[in-house]
Order: C-alpha cells, then structure tokens, then sequence
C-alpha cells in the first residue's frame, strides 16, 4: 500500500518534557498521561512496565511511543553500559525526574520524555488511533543513530536554539519510527491503513473531529452513504476494529485531556464525550485506565 501521500500530509509535533535517570536496579513511575508519550533511551538497559501488558525492552538508542492514557513506569536493569556525558536538563527547561537504588548508581538509564501530536489534513489528534505501543531500535548506522548522538550533544551542552533542536530531532526520530514500522507490517499501525480509504478516513474524520456527537454505526454509515453492514466490514477490515470501540476510546482520550487541560465538572466532561450519565462515563473510563476520573485528575496536579 501506498501511503507517501499520507507522510506529506502528517503534521507531526513533539515536546520535550523531561530527562529521566534511574541510578541502580530501580523503578520510576510515569503513571498516565493524557497525551502519547514518546521515550528515546539515551544510555542504559532496562524495560518498560505497562499495565496488563508485557514489559518493553529498552536499551540504548530505543525509541519507544505509549499511547495515551497507558500508565507505565521506567524500570533499570542497573547495568553498567557506554558512558554519556551529564545532561543538563533545567538549562533548556525540561524537568529532571530520577530514581536510585538503595544499593547505589551501579549503571543507569537516561530516558528523554516527550508528548506527541499528530494531525493529518486540518485534523488534530490521529495520534489518538495508536492503540498499541511502537517500538523501534537503533542497532546499526542510521539517520536515528546520528539523531540520537545529536540529542545527547544538545542535552549536555544547551545553547541557543537547544530546545527548537530536540524538537526537531525528536521529529525526525518519529517519522523514521513509522515508516520502519510500517516497513514490516507492525500491527499497531494498521489504523494508517484506514488513513489511506477515502470512505473510511472520512468517518474516522468525522468522530476525530466531533467525539462527543451521539454517533452510532448507522449514522456513520449513513455519512459515507454506505449500508450498515458494508461500511461496518469496511472499516475493520481498514482499521481492525469496530467503529465503536474505536469511538469509545477517543472519548476517553479527550476526556483524559479535558480533566488535565480544564476545570470543568466530571459531569461537564462526561456530557462533552458523549455520556448522558456521569456513573457510566466513571465506570468506562477507570475501566481504561484503573482510575476513577478524579483520581486521574488530582494524579496529574500532583507530577
């Protein structure tokens, strides 16, 4: 399949927001974010530990998409590996989490942490269509591996432009995970294929845009003047899932932003997602992320 045309019209953005450094075998805990969250491991091994899930190896050069609203923590191997030199994360305005073992700094794991936006074609969040986390290694010479060295220069010696640079470089680092990962067919980018269905980009559009509208299988279909069951077989076959289920996670995923960005009511936010009773949206969304939607919001007042 052809998506060229797709990677023209992505509108792919990053922001860095912190360095982390886990000293010894130990544990840092990122709990949920309500945007995607990319990580690039700059030095160490370790794993990445994600709710009901298995863990993620990470070594040095791994770069690593979660989706929103995952909880997941940065777990050190604690292994001692190529030394780097020391990041210097305030002085371009990123934040610097760590974490130490009792039995000291043996080896450690740097970790640069970054929200991602994705649009395509006027329409913001598509980021919001990666259900699985993206895993991509850098184990031979590559615009990633030059990408990577450019990231620990800019960390370690900040200057003029510093930041602008990460985001760049990030950016970059970004488009050569997904067009790797769409080079050997990875499950977790079968929604791109949808991207490239006229019909079916158009009602991904359409809940893209408007999550909250009282959408239904029929209306979409009706949208796309498409029978039910047509436009229903179409859009797994393209996406790899039903449209509700897919409705339903993007409503979470904009009420996780809307408690994080707002302080509208849950009740409020429960109605702007498409819920007519707050009980049932508090249900589905602990249900998506193992916590009630207060709780999810004073989690994120607290980081």
């Amino acid at each position: 399949m052809e998506f060229e045309h797709i990677f023209d019209d992505l509108e792919i953005t990053t922001d860095p927001f912190a360095v982390c450094e886990l000293r010894g075998a130990c544990d840092l805990g990122l709990g949920r974010d309500a945007s995607a969250t990319l990580h690039y491991i700059l030095a160490g091994e370790g794993e990445i530990r994600l709710r009901s899930q298995a863990p993620l190896k990470v070594s040095r050069g791994t770069l690593v998409l979660i989706p929103a609203l995952q909880s997941h923590a940065l777990h050190s191997f604690g292994v001692s590996g190529d030394p780097v030199p020391d990041c210097k994360p305030a002085a371009i305005n990123l934040a610097r989490l760590m974490a130490t073992a009792e039995c000291g700094d043996k080896g450690q794991l740097i970790a640069l942490c970054a929200h991602v936006d994705v649009g395509l074609r006027g329409v913001a969040d598509i980021i919001d269509l990666i259900r699985e986390p993206l895993v991509e290694n850098v184990s031979s010479p590559s615009s990633m591996r030059s990408a990577l060295q450019a990231l620990l220069y800019e960390i370690s010696n900040p200057g003029l432009g510093s930041r602008a640079m990460i985001r760049a470089l990030l950016t970059q680092c970004m488009i050569e995970m997904l067009r790797r990962r769409l080079a050997v067919a990875d499950n977790a980018l079968h929604w791109m294929a949808a991207l490239a269905d006229q019909t079916v980009w158009s009602a991904l559009r359409t809940m893209l845009d408007k999550p909250g509208d009282r959408h239904t299988v029929e209306s979409l279909a009706d949208s796309v003047s498409m029978s039910r069951a047509a436009f229903a077989k179409r859009f797994a076959d393209a996406y790899g899932s039903g449209p509700m289920e897919l409705l339903r996670d993007l409503r979470m995923r904009r009420a996780g932003a809307l408690l994080r960005d707002t302080d509208l009511p849950v009740k409020r936010i429960a109605e702007m997602v498409g819920f007519t009773s707050r009980s049932a949206f508090s249900r589905t969304f602990e249900a998506k992320t193992g916590q009630p939607p207060r709780a999810f919001r004073m989690s994120l007042q607290e980081n």
